[in-house]
Order: structure tokens, then sequence, then C-alpha cells
């Protein structure tokens, strides 16, 4: 049969020096707190107290379909009833985040506005878990999509000043590698890249991964490769596992132990306006969702 391409511009040793996760049981997600080391700590931009931000994950792949979104908003609800104090950022013109906590879109983006972002920021039905709203404003999308370096710096700086005080930050991008998800990822501390479990699972990569380690040069060290979630895995599929060995052979240590299955109740969720955790918590879905956020948790 024939085997799955690995992208040929980025090393296999690179991501190899993770060691890899046991397997983790089900368990529930009480007490499981994230208390952020001082090396990992981030200042606000505009913050002169002790009060800083934790870990800032952007979900992020330039393929759509992947279940970013999904996993940003699980991992998001996840991590909130954990007991971390959790911020959603929806950076998504679809907005699909944003409605799948039960939001409406604003009409205009708090990133392009001069208020601060707490004033923009909304509650949710899951206690801990603060969203930061997207907005479908053409003219905000294309102000956020099109910044050039100068802004770049302006918007990442607007963006830094609003997280103080969160124990976990994460960013919903774009499905693409444009100025706005590079703002994001110079705006974090690690890159989370759903992969979905297909032929093509890897094309593209090549170009996100120079992004990335671009980005990482720049920034001396900050971000890093946070991890890698398979998504939309059908076990009774003879291609989803040898997606899934391939992606494992070639990323090492930094691919989750745990799968995403592919489960109606998983795509019924934002319908109701729900993360999958809470519209049916006994599902394979939900089940997963939470055993990856316990792998999150883990990872430091």
């Amino acid at each position: 049969k024939q085997r799955l391409a690995a992208p040929a511009a980025v090393a296999h040793p690179e991501f190899s020096h993770r060691p890899k996760c046991q397997k983790l049981a089900f368990a529930p997600l009480a007490n499981r707190v994230y208390n952020p080391p001082p090396a990992r700590r981030l200042r606000s931009a505009d913050h002169t107290g002790d009060e800083c931000v934790g870990r800032v994950l952007c979900v992020a792949n330039q393929k759509g379909g992947v279940g970013k979104t999904t996993t940003a908003v699980n991992l998001a609800v996840g991590l909130a009833k954990a007991g971390n104090r959790t911020m959603l950022i929806d950076l998504d013109p679809q907005c699909n985040a944003t409605s799948g906590l039960n939001h409406q879109p604003t009409s205009r983006h708090a990133l392009v506005s001069r208020q601060p972002l707490s004033e923009s920021l909304l509650k949710t039905d899951v206690e801990g878990l603060d969203l930061l709203p997207g907005s479908r404003s053409f003219q905000d999308v294309e102000t956020l999509a099109g910044v050039k370096s100068g802004r770049a710096a302006t918007l990442e700086q607007h963006l830094m000043t609003g997280l103080a005080g969160y124990d976990m930050v994460l960013i919903d991008c774009p499905p693409s590698l444009g100025h706005l998800t590079q703002t994001a990822l110079a705006a974090s501390t690690e890159v989370l890249m759903p992969i979905q479990c297909e032929y093509f699972a890897m094309e593209g990569l090549t170009q996100m991964i120079h992004v990335i380690r671009d980005i990482m040069k720049r920034q001396a060290g900050r971000l890093e490769f946070g991890g890698i979630a398979l998504t939309m895995y059908d076990h009774t599929l003879e291609l989803t596992h040898e997606v899934e060995e391939e992606v494992r052979d070639f990323f090492g240590g930094i691919v989750f132990d745990t799968v995403i299955p592919r489960d109606v109740s998983v795509a019924e969720a934002p319908s109701h306006g729900q993360s999958v955790i809470d519209y049916a918590p006994r599902s394979r879905g939900a089940r997963a969702y939470i055993e990856l956020c316990m792998e999150v948790l883990d990872r430091d």
C-alpha cells in the first residue's frame, strides 16, 4: 500500500525530544488545576503587579475541517471545569467558537477597537470560562487578516494586555497561515495542531511548521510545540491506523495519546450552543476530550 509522505523540510529528530506520555485512564477532571511555574509565566504587556498569565495555547491548522474549533471549544470547557480560570479567544471569521458557546458574534472585533479586552469578554454557561467573541464584519476581518509587521506588533501587544490572571488561554485561529494566525502564534506559549485522520492529513504541514519555527526563533524559545491531536478517528478503517502510524512515526512524542473519535454527539453539540462535554457527557467524544484535557494539563 502507498504510504503517506511526511514533509521533507523538517527533520524527524526535532519532534522526538518529548517522551511519549503513558495512556491515561478516564477520570473526573476535578482538582486538576494548572499552577504555572515562574519560567512559563508571561507578563502582561501593561501590567506591573504580580498577576501573570499561564499557558497560551494557539489551536491552529491551515486546513479547514480538521476539528480545530471543536477541539478549542471542548478543551476550553474541560480546562475550566478542571478549576482553571480559562479564556477562549475566537479569531476565526466563521465565529463557530462563539456560537458553539451559545453567544452571537459581535458587530466589531475587540482586537480592532481601542477598548481594553476585559470590557469585551463574555461570561459563558461554564463557570470559570470567559469568551472573547469573534466578528463576521468584513472590515474587521480584512483589518485583522491584513496586518503588516508594525501593526502586527501592536495587535500582539493589545492581545497580550488582556491575558493577565488566566491559567489557560486558548486561541481558535483561522484555517490559514496569514498575518492573523502568525500574530496569535507570536502571542502564545505553545501551539496545538489538530490533524484529521485522512489520507492528506500531513498535506500542507511543511509550510505551517516553517512558520512556527520562524516565530520560535523570533520569540527566543517562548513558543513551543504543545502537541498534535488526531481527530475524527474511526478505528474500523485501516486508513485511520495507517495515518496514525505515519503521524506518530514522524512527530514522535508530541502526538497526544488520546485520539478524538468520530462521534455524532461531537457534531450535534455546537447546534445546541454547547460543548460535547456538556451536551453528551457520557459519549465517546466527551470522554476523549476530557482525557485530552488531562494530557494537556500533564504536559508542562
